[in-house]
């Protein structure tokens, strides 16, 4: 009977090993034909359509978006150093900063009844990746005496993650992320308007604080949570 078991154990086993191995490789053809497989039409000519997409839900807040136009540059050197190739690329790029809403809940809402004040510690703004828009290149300026199809490709890609990098740096320096928490203040207090007028706290003062200059809840005086001066507003009604 123990002989048995051990061996339906084993092809147990067995199945389950193959059909992981099975389900790796379907991932892998699905990532390979999505990422390097070109559709073509009868003729043989390749055509524009949408390889791969998904939609998700979020609960991001959009408090502000950086524009500009980046200037990005790139060097190959091929041929033992006998082929050198360069790019200058101009084109404009934005960056959007969000505050993750999913993050903040009734105990990052506290009330002063004193001073009919709400706080809002909230998560710290956050930018999102770099829209680098390509399409709309104002310049582009390739130098070298015989740029070959394998350099211009590598200047092309070169040319988009710097442009990505500096993009990205210029959004998380200290002078845009002041800026974009002002908006992000600016929006959270427009937000909490409504909760506050159901509230019959129209006219109250509402103070956001963010991660870096969160300062102690003694020096606000906080005594209520939001959640409960609504609930007790519900209960008078």
């Amino acid at each position: 009977m123990g002989d048995a078991l051990k061996r339906h154990a084993g092809l147990i086993l067995a199945a389950l090993l193959i059909l992981c191995i099975g389900a790796a490789m379907l991932v892998g053809w699905q990532r390979y034909d999505r990422d390097y497989v070109v559709t073509v039409e009868d003729d043989g000519s390749a055509v524009t359509k949408i390889v791969a997409e998904s939609i998700s839900g979020g609960s991001d807040l959009r408090v502000s978006r950086l524009n500009g136009t980046i200037q990005s540059t790139a060097q190959d050197v091929r041929g033992f150093g006998w082929l050198k190739s360069d790019q200058v690329v101009k084109m404009p790029y934005s960056v959007d900063y969000f505050i993750d809403m999913g993050a903040l809940d009734a105990r990052d809402m506290e009330w002063n009844a004193k001073t009919r004040t709400l706080i809002v510690n909230a998560p710290d703004v956050a930018p999102d990746k770099p829209n680098i828009d390509e399409a709309r290149r104002t310049l582009v300026r390739t130098g070298g005496l015989f740029v070959t199809r394998k350099a211009a490709e590598e200047l092309s890609r070169k040319v988009s993650i710097h442009a990505q990098q500096r993009a990205e740096a210029s959004a998380r320096s200290p002078e845009r992320m002041a800026q974009a928490r002002e908006y992000g203040r600016a929006a959270l207090v427009k937000l909490m308007a409504a909760p506050l007028a159901a509230a019959g706290q129209g006219n109250a003062r509402v103070i956001v604080t963010f991660p870096a200059e969160r300062r102690s809840k003694d020096q606000w005086d906080v005594t209520t949570p939001i959640n409960q001066v609504l609930a007790n507003k519900r209960q008078q009604r």
